[in-house]
């Protein structure tokens, strides 16, 4: 059985099975990304949930894994070399996902670069620039009831990016063709999540990515989507 004494944040969420994955998150996009990943790859894992509502990603035992206070961080006990590792952020837990098993990752060089660029160009764009319409445009609305600028700044930018994965997509099953991979998963959340965690679906046009929208259908209804979407479960 593996040793996971080393990592403080089995402390506070104990492993069940210290010799699977252990996943901290919620239901948010960046959450549900490797939720999704580890269900299509068929990895086993066990789910904890990281309360925002206790700033649980705040307290020390969360932070010893991922000092940057944000979801989603996974350890896993089989790690390179056989010994454990911790990792944060979404998109370096998806590369790591990928390259442990071998699947969702194109083999050749080619298409591995190209891949991890829309990985990045989720990363650095749609996140950040949905994360933030969002922010102005359900939760702050009143603060900048007398200044549009802020909300319009990333409704413009997030469309942009919609119409740059519109031009992608377009003609293509998934963003690299014939082959689902990790630029899929950690994209298609964020488009999700722009109308169901901030009702933005008329304010963004999505009816005017049809590509886009076909694409997000598609992605929703792989079985490993229905499962991970839905992971962690709130503890009752």
């Amino acid at each position: 059985m593996a040793d996971l004494s080393a990592f403080p944040i089995t402390k506070r969420w104990p492993a069940q099975n210290p010799n699977i994955i252990q996943l901290y998150s919620l239901q948010t996009p960046n959450g549900a990304k490797i939720a999704i990943a580890l269900e299509e790859l068929g990895l086993p894992y066990e789910a904890h949930y990281i309360s925002f509502a206790t700033n649980n990603q705040k307290s020390a035992e969360f932070l010893s894994l991922n000092p940057n206070g944000r979801i989603p961080a996974i350890m896993d006990p089989n790690g390179p070399g056989g010994k454990p590792i911790g990792l944060f952020e979404s998109g370096a837990i998806l590369l790591y996902l990928a390259e442990k098993t071998g699947q969702l990752l194109p083999p050749d060089a080619v298409g591995r670069y190209e891949t991890i660029q829309w990985v990045f160009f989720q990363m650095a764009g749609i996140g950040p620039m949905f994360g933030q319409f969002g922010h102005f445009f359900k939760f702050a609305a009143e603060k900048i009831a007398n200044n549009s600028y802020p909300m319009e700044r990333y409704r413009d930018e997030a469309k942009r990016l919609l119409g740059v994965l519109e031009g992608r997509l377009e003609g293509r099953q998934w963003i690299m063709g014939e082959a689902y991979t990790i630029a899929d998963i950690t994209t298609f959340p964020w488009i999700r999540g722009a109308n169901i965690f901030y009702g933005g679906r008329e304010v963004l046009d999505y009816a005017k990515f049809p590509s886009v929208m076909a694409w997000l259908e598609r992605c929703i209804a792989r079985p490993a989507s229905a499962k991970g979407l839905n992971i962690p479960v709130k503890p009752e």
